[in-house]
């Protein structure tokens, strides 16, 4: 069952039209994958389902529900929340202050929020051995362990990933798509864009590709593969 649908988004940058029209599906408890070169149109995509970007749409629809109108507050409010590009934590604040900014949501429940740090504690341990540290210390793949949990603390029921393996050493990404596998076993929905085609292939359900703005191919990871349209969106030529 779909958890996410998107029926004729467009994102223009001014004259540029990042995202021409696209038509998009994220089934529940799913990895789902978003292929494409630099400038594809693929960071926009999740921007605009975030809220983030102004965007226009015949339908976007979460839960059956439609959030055309809803801002980035309100869409996180309804359980959909992203992890940006870059990482983007608070640098001059520890990892625990980091982490009770996420879970903002939570603050009225003041046992609520505790029990969901814990969590956070627990599915990242290094964040509980550095609690008190300030997040601008912390190496990249810690960061990016801290931005993963932050976004988590919302308690999401779709997760997005803007090119999570970016700068980091391999062991790091081999760490961070183990994460990925796990949350999707405990029932997580995720969309990751990524460009890193051989890691994202072993993890993905379902893969769109993109280029120019535009979805060029979708399908399986069997039905996809290491086709000629993967091929194309990176080195460019005719769908």
């Amino acid at each position: 069952m779909a958890i996410l649908n998107i029926k004729n988004l467009s994102v223009n940058y001014g004259p540029v039209a990042a995202v021409k029209g696209i038509d998009l599906s994220v089934a529940q408890g799913k990895i789902i994958a978003i292929l494409g070169a630099n400038g594809a149109g693929k960071s926009s995509t999740v921007n605009a389902i975030s809220g983030l970007v102004a965007h226009h749409a015949d339908r976007i629809s979460f839960k059956e529900k439609s959030i055309l109108a809803l801002g980035t507050e309100q869409r996180i409010k309804q359980g959909i929340t992203m992890i940006p590009e870059g990482r983007r934590v608070f640098p001059s604040l520890s990892v625990k202050e980091n982490l009770l900014l996420g879970g903002y949501l939570l603050k009225s429940n003041k046992a609520e929020l505790e029990t969901t740090l814990e969590k956070m504690y627990a599915l990242f341990p290094i964040l509980a051995e550095r609690n008190t540290q300030l997040a601008a210390t912390l190496s990249g793949g810690q960061q990016q362990q801290l931005a993963i949990a932050r976004a988590l603390m919302s308690r999401p029921e779709i997760i997005m990933f803007d090119e999570p393996s970016l700068g980091l050493a391999p062991k790091i990404v081999e760490t961070i798509f183990d994460l990925l596998v796990k949350l999707k076993e405990d029932g997580n929905t995720l969309l990751v864009v990524e460009q890193n085609v051989g890691m994202i292939l072993d993890v993905a359900d379902y893969v769109y590709v993109m280029a120019n703005g535009e979805i060029r191919s979708q399908g399986t990871v069997d039905e996809l593969g290491e086709t000629e349209a993967i091929k194309r969106a990176y080195l460019g030529g005719k769908p």
